[in-house]
């Protein structure tokens, strides 16, 4: 650990020794850096700021030294220099303005910068317009600095109105060049034998000077600099936290940076990886900081396993999860396991594929997939077991009913890895599975595809081979090829709402099934007595209709008889039913033990109650080891 007293120091720095540190490729950039993007507007209000010695913010550099915390280094832009040296400073925040400039006082180039409303590219030299510094107010400093094209004019509808192309119109004009402020001395002789030692030019020349000159001459920039003793995690949140008003750098980003001072790109290797994962739909998902979290996750599981080999007395790792591990995450881990994790996503994905799970649009939480893709890695071989899979299975549901990879993921999948594996070999439940459970009354709340458990039951259903109302075909067939499939009414809003059925009711997952467009359109506003009897009349057999209906756990009796009541109860029980089977544990709390604000009329509610109290039965699963729920 580090002293905080010692961790950094505050010092000043004169500008343009700041600069030639630049100049010369002792102060260069860690290659995680953005680009510098500045505009001309930024760039004149930089330049104002400085000419009237006002603050323009710190600048933290980082002190290189340390084995332990290895950047690549670049050279910002306008700096050439080859081949490149190697750096004693790392610029961590002050880019932007350091490298403003650098370009527009010591380069001896135009600056590439851009327009500040089309961002389309400009090179631009600049200039003070010395009349307008000394009588313009402080506040109108940036109305005196000017950005001149790559030829040295300005032009206003294809017409010269200033042009400095040769010093002898700088001086004639009263326009001095930004680039000359460290070379001022040389620049005043020549402007002084242009006018022949005119008096009144040479004293506003040096009331300039004074006033303007003089600013960037003894310009202090204040400067932090991080000690070598700062470990590489420190480092970069310390870069997170002062970029946070730039373009947000990932925890990819940083770690690419630090894996390239190894000669070894992080960015190659995850793009092959990719391409391979995304072969899989539903790992389409995966992007590659949760590919690194996922591989952090095993690294960590096995500093803790090794530590516990340790002799008594050793401290113990604990089981937790930050941003700073993944910075920590060292290059000979992630070699170690990026194949078996890379490994462990497909076979998720496969795990996943057998549940009807195919695509990330059907995926409840993507989190889940990667806490899976970490259990296949270190469990290995023994996954290709029967019984081993149902665990698994039962393991994803009671994450995903129990909601408990809705917050706090990465802390819940660290401690999954620890307990999971465990349990497969023989141990004592997870906790995902102890503390998972579903209160009935959520059934009243999942109205869309935004909740996990929405799309959870939608799978389920799936997995009881849910078939489309009007085609007959299974809804995995229709999806395989494209058919627009969604969740729509069973009994048609319209006509719940003219039947006084509130809509809590008619909007919840229990009065809405998953079939295809096209049907939709056909069933309309129609009650279910008269769609079903439409169904008919185009050729398919009342049972045959029947047993479609029961295939998404509807009973037809209750739609017949347009009987919504008694439908809504009787699917209630079995879509409660099914969810006991899956998760593997009775569903114990009844819809009156949650807060009523947001549910229907008390009659309700009773109804309900009355159906979770007296089908308890129904409620107790029969789970099968293929962690396939049985038939309805």
């Amino acid at each position: 650990m580090t002293n905080p007293i010692t961790t950094y120091d505050l010092s000043k720095e004169a500008l343009l020794d700041l600069l030639r540190g630049i100049e010369q490729g002792r102060i260069q950039l860690p290659d995680f850096q953005r680009n510098w993007v500045w505009d001309d507007t930024q760039v004149r209000g930089l330049l104002g700021s400085i000419s009237l010695a006002y603050p323009v913010g710190v600048v933290i550099l980082l002190q290189l030294g340390n084995p332990k915390v290895r950047f690549k280094p670049r050279l910002p832009e306008g700096v050439h220099i080859e081949p490149p040296p190697q750096p004693t400073l790392l610029i961590l925040d002050g880019q932007q303005r350091l490298t403003t400039l650098f370009q527009t006082l010591l380069a001896e180039q135009p600056v590439a910068t851009r327009d500040s409303l089309s961002k389309k590219p400009l090179r631009r030299w600049y200039y003070i317009d010395i009349d307008k510094a000394l009588d313009y107010p402080p506040t109108d400093r940036e109305e005196a600095i000017l950005g001149l094209s790559e030829d040295r004019t300005l032009r206003q509808n294809g017409s010269k109105v200033i042009d400095c192309s040769s010093p002898e119109q700088e001086y004639k004009l009263g326009l001095f060049p930004v680039s000359k402020i460290f070379q001022y001395s040389e620049w005043r002789s020549k402007y002084s034998c242009y006018w022949h030692y005119n008096s009144e030019k040479l004293q506003r020349l040096d009331r300039f000077e004074a006033e303007v000159i003089k600013c960037f001459d003894h310009y202090q920039v204040p400067l932090i600099r991080l000690r070598q003793e700062l470990p590489k995690e420190a480092v970069c949140q310390v870069f997170e936290k002062v970029n946070s008003s730039g373009k947000d750098l990932t925890l990819f980003d940083l770690i690419t940076a630090a894996y390239a001072a190894d000669n070894f790109s992080l960015r190659d290797d995850w793009a092959t990886r990719q391409r391979r994962l995304q072969r899989q739909p539903i790992l389409k998902v995966v992007d590659n900081t949760d590919f690194l979290q996922a591989v952090t996750l095993v690294a960590m599981q096995q500093r803790r396993l090794q530590a516990s080999l340790e002799p008594a007395g050793t401290k113990v790792i604990p089981a937790r999860y930050s941003r700073s591990h993944v910075l920590s995450l060292s290059l000979h881990e992630y070699k170690t396991w990026a194949e078996p994790i890379t490994k462990g996503f497909e076979e998720a994905a496969r795990l996943l594929h057998g549940q009807k799970i195919f695509d990330a649009r059907d995926l409840p939480y993507a989190a889940q997939i990667m806490a899976l893709a970490t259990f296949f890695t270190v469990l290995g071989d023994c996954t290709n077991n029967e019984q081993v899979r149902a665990k698994l299975i039962r393991w994803f549901w009671c994450g995903l009913f129990g909601e408990m990879y809705g917050g706090a993921s990465h802390y819940k999948a660290m401690r999954d890895l620890a307990e999971v594996p465990h349990w497969i070999k023989g141990g004592a439940e997870p906790t995902t599975l102890l503390e998972s459970n579903f209160v009935p009354a959520r059934l009243l709340r999942l109205r869309n595809r935004q909740s996990a458990a929405f799309r959870g039951l939608c799978v389920l259903l799936l997995q009881q081979g849910a078939r489309d109302f009007s085609s007959g075909e299974t809804i995995t067939d229709a999806k395989y090829f494209h058919e627009r499939i969604d969740s729509h009414h069973i009994f048609p809003q319209a006509w719940c709402r003219a039947h006084g059925i509130d809509d809590k009711l008619s909007n919840s997952i229990v009065n809405k099934a998953l079939i295809s467009a096209r049907t939709n359109n056909e069933i309309g506003s129609r009650p279910p007595s008269q769609y079903l009897h439409l169904i008919e009349q185009k050729g398919m057999t009342r049972s045959r209709l029947d047993g479609i209906l029961r295939s998404h756990l509807i009973d037809p009796t209750t739609m017949r008889a347009d009987d919504f009541r008694t439908f809504f109860q009787r699917r209630t029980s079995a879509l409660l039913n099914l969810i006991a089977q899956a998760i593997g544990k009775p569903i114990v709390q009844d819809v009156l033990s949650e807060p009523q604000a947001d549910l229907p009329d008390a009659a309700w509610v009773e109804d309900i109650a009355q159906v979770t109290a007296t089908s308890g039965h129904k409620l107790t699963p029969t789970f099968n080891t293929n962690g396939q729920s049985p038939s309805s």
